[in-house]
C-alpha cells in the first residue's frame, strides 16, 4: 500500500506541483487549501504523514499542529515555512511540528525529510544488545548514578547518563525527577546523545542518523533542534549537558 500524505497549502500553484511530485514518487496525496480542511481530513482519515504550510487563512499550520497534538495526534508533520528566523522555527517545533523545510525548497529535499521521518515511525525489531554498537555507534552500557536503580529498570527499554533518564518504550524523559515534555525529532537526537554519551557526534552523523540526509554545512536544521533541547534540559546552577565542539558537532557530558 503506497504511504499517505495530507498536503495543506494555500497557493494553488505550489500546491498543485506538490501534489504531482508526491503522486510521481508513489505517494498516496490528499492536498487541501486550509488548516480547517486539513483537520476535518485528518479527522476522517489519518494520513502516515502531514504536509503543512505555515501561513494559511484561518487556522494556519501552528494551529492546526496545536489541535492534532492536543488531541494524541502523533502522526509526523513536515511544516512548509517561507519564516527563516530561528525564533519562527522555534514555534513551529513548540507547536509539535516534527521538521520543516524553508520555502523555495528543493522537492528533493522535500523527499528527503519526508522519508526520514517515516522511517523514524515505522516500527523496527529491537535487535540491539545493551553495550553493543547501535547504527554503528556505542550504546552507553552503564546507568548514571542519578538514574533509577536496575531492579526498577528495564535494561532493554530504557538508557540513562549524565543524569537524564529515557523509556524507550513510553516515549518519555527525565532529568532527576522532572519529566521533559519533547517532540519525536528531540526525543530521538537526546537518545543517539545518550546512547554515546562522552563521544563527540560530528554533524554529518547526526544528520544521517536523525534525518537520513546531510543537508549540508549551510544548514542551521540541527543548531536549532539543539538549541531548542537545551531550553529544554538547562537547569538553573544544574551543569549544561549538551556541549557544541566547534567545527565538529555535539557530545552529551555532565561537567
Amino acid at each position: 500500500m503506497p504511504q499517505t500524505v495530507l498536503l495543506a497549502e494555500d497557493d494553488r500553484a505550489i500546491r498543485h506541483a506538490l501534489e504531482r511530485a508526491l503522486t510521481l514518487e508513489g505517494y498516496q496525496v490528499t492536498a487541501v487549501a486550509d488548516g480547517v480542511e486539513a483537520l476535518a481530513q485528518a479527522h476522517r482519515t489519518p494520513p502516515d504523514v502531514l504536509l503543512l504550510d505555515v501561513m494559511m487563512p484561518g487556522i494556519d499550520g501552528l494551529q492546526v499542529c496545536r489541535v492534532l497534538r492536543a488531541e494524541g495526534d502523533r502522526t509526523p508533520i513536515l511544516m512548509l515555512t517561507a519564516l527563516v528566523e530561528t525564533a519562527d522555527r522555534i514555534a513551529g517545533l513548540d507547536a509539535g511540528a516534527d521538521d520543516y523545510v524553508v520555502k523555495p525548497f528543493d522537492v528533493e529535499e522535500v523527499f528527503a525529510r519526508l522519508r526520514a521521518l517515516l522511517r523514524r515511525t515505522s516500527p523496527v525489531p529491537a535487535t540491539s544488545v545493551p553495550g553493543t554498537p547501535v547504527d554503528g555507534l556505542r550504546e552507553n552500557p552503564q546507568p548514571s548514578s542519578s538514574s533509577f536503580s536496575p531492579s526498577a529498570a528495564f535494561p532493554d527499554k530504557q538508557i540513562s547518563a549524565a543524569g537524564l533518564r529515557m523509556d524507550l518504550q513510553a516515549r518519555r524523559v527525565w532529568r532527576a525527577d522532572r519529566e521533559l515534555e519533547l517532540t519525536r525529532t528531540e526525543f530521538e537526537l537526546l537518545e543517539l546523545l545518550v546512547r554515546n554519551a562522552g563521544i563527540v557526534l560530528d554533524h554529518s552523523t547526526i544528520y544521517d542518523r536523525i534525518w537520513g540526509y546531510d543537508f549540508g554545512p549551510g544548514s542551521k536544521n540541527l543548531a536549532v533542534y539543539v538549541g531548542y533541547l537545551r531550553r529544554k534540559l538547562d537547569e538553573p546552577g544544574a551543569p549544561q549537558l549538551i556541549h557544541t565542539v566547534r567545527g565538529v558537532g555535539y557530545v552529551l557530558r555532565e561537567d
